[in-house]
């Protein structure tokens, strides 16, 4: 091969290399696009929710009576009630998102709902994540198992099962408070009843509300423990921020307590289910102003 022809051959080696190095830094992906991608999206502000003249509000699908979908496939219950209200005054339409107890925060950080109304208990944990308006509901935990074997006290569920739901205060407060009871957890609330009546758990821990409406539907469970841990309060909630939106919950909270609001919505979807089992006084929060008396 002669002199020239190997020169040659080397020049085309060096461009073809070149080409290749250029080539691959084009299609190099950019990590700071990346790293962006995975950020919080950013909140849907007050005007933009009226501009777009729909709200969307995550709330339960399976926790009757708070938030459920009936046979109809509409959703219904107590939390559903105040959503239909503050859509109307907001004066746009809402468009409501199943959501599990354990990814409600998600769902308000990416943006996926403006605001969460689905039994939300506010925890100082939750606080840092979320902000959460005024309260319209007072809770505690309540646990529930079969009469058979009923459960009256948490030393009693040392060496068995109790079942809990993915996220939920029970879970925190059964985890940091009775490290030794072992935990049965789900992500959703058909799965945990399903787990008791089935015999996989011993009891059934969530908010006491919660597990009275049930027990009082399903004969051979009772409520054995119906207030433990703190009285806490449910209250919506809207991302990290967000405070014009913030500001009008608020706001209409306090409005309204002049038609005794939520004394109304439990009338309508809660004493149908308690019956006299229930006084309303202790559980409805009327202008967020709580009294726990």
């Amino acid at each position: 091969m002669s002199l020239k022809k190997i020169h040659l051959l080397f020049l085309a080696a060096i461009i073809m290399t070149a080409a290749v190095f250029i080539s691959g830094c084009a299609s190099s992906p950019d990590t700071s696009q990346q790293q962006n991608s995975t950020s919080p999206t950013a909140f849907r502000s007050l005007d933009d929710i009226k501009k777009s003249g729909e709200i969307t509000i995550g709330v339960f699908s399976d926790k009757a009576p708070f938030g459920y979908i009936d046979q109809n496939g509409e959703y219904q219950g107590y939390d559903i009630y105040y959503g239909n209200r503050l859509a109307k005054d907001l004066g746009v339409k809402v468009k409501y998102v199943s959501v599990e107890p354990a990814n409600r925060v998600e769902y308000l950080k990416t943006g996926k709902v403006d605001v969460i109304l689905a039994n939300f208990t506010v925890t100082p944990e939750r606080a840092e994540q979320v902000d959460f308006a005024l309260p319209y509901m007072k809770v505690a935990l309540g646990v529930v198992s079969p009469d058979g074997a009923l459960i009256t006290s948490p030393d009693q569920l040392k060496g068995k099962t109790l079942i809990v739901a993915k996220g939920t205060t029970a879970e925190t407060y059964f985890s940091k408070n009775y490290p030794d009871i072992k935990l049965l957890k789900f992500d959703q609330y058909t799965e945990t009843y399903n787990a008791l009546l089935d015999g996989r758990g011993d009891a059934f821990s969530t908010d006491n509300t919660e597990v009275l409406a049930w027990a009082l539907k399903n004969k051979g469970f009772t409520v054995g423990i119906t207030s433990l841990g703190n009285i806490d309060t449910i209250a919506p909630a809207v991302q990290k921020g967000n405070k014009e939106l913030l500001n009008f919950i608020n706001d209409d909270i306090k409005k309204l307590a002049s038609e005794n609001f939520f004394h109304k919505d439990y009338e309508e979807t809660l004493k149908p289910v308690y019956g006299s089992a229930v006084n309303p006084e202790d559980l409805v929060v009327e202008g967020g102003a709580v009294n726990n008396k």
